[in-house]
């Protein structure tokens, strides 16, 4: 045999083990369940159904804290979650029971939370700014201390609703 056959063969050989040791590995490699239903491994979804979950909707939590959700489904934060303020779910609350308290913000962490969103105006386009409140412009606006907390005028879950309640006291139109 010569030398040109011989370098063949051993190219050959060699495509044939690697493609060999190929599906081998992706046998090995790749679980049962993938492709069954489609491109993706079909097991993926009963082990998601099965997950611990952690977060929660506001329903979760407004079925034990109505008054709260009275309060907050009226004001201008309706939309925002609890956990994003108070923490998650899951932390709080385990199989239906309270399993700890999640930590209330007090003092300068209310004004820390608050400035997560209020630390400046919302530029929807270069020339619009979305209607939303920048600290601190919104204290020098008011002619109050820099130093205030956002809690001391606001409620936190109706930012409006002590403003409004002073509004209705002292005659001054009621704001939307």
């Amino acid at each position: 045999m010569s030398k040109h056959a011989l370098r063949i063969i051993m190219v050959v050989a060699s495509v044939v083990l690697m493609a060999g040791v190929g599906f081998v590995v992706k046998a090995l490699l790749i679980p049962k369940s993938f492709g069954l239903y489609g491109p993706y491994r079909a097991d993926a979804v009963d082990e998601e159904t099965q997950r611990v979950l952690r977060h929660g909707t506001n329903a979760s939590c407004f079925g034990c804290h109505q008054y709260e959700a009275t309060i907050h489904l009226k004001g201008n934060h309706k939309t925002i979650s609890c956990e994003f303020c108070h923490g998650t779910y899951s932390d709080h609350v385990s199989n239906g029971r309270k399993i700890a308290t999640l930590p209330v913000k007090k003092g300068d962490e209310i004004t820390t939370l608050c400035l997560r969103c209020h630390n400046t105006e919302i530029k929807a386009r270069s020339t619009m700014v979305i209607k939303t409140v920048g600290v601190p412009d919104h204290l020098k606006k008011q002619n109050v201390k820099l130093t205030h907390t956002c809690n001391q005028c606001h409620h936190v879950h109706a930012p409006l609703k002590y403003i409004n309640e002073a509004k209705k006291i002292t005659g001054l139109m009621e704001v939307k």
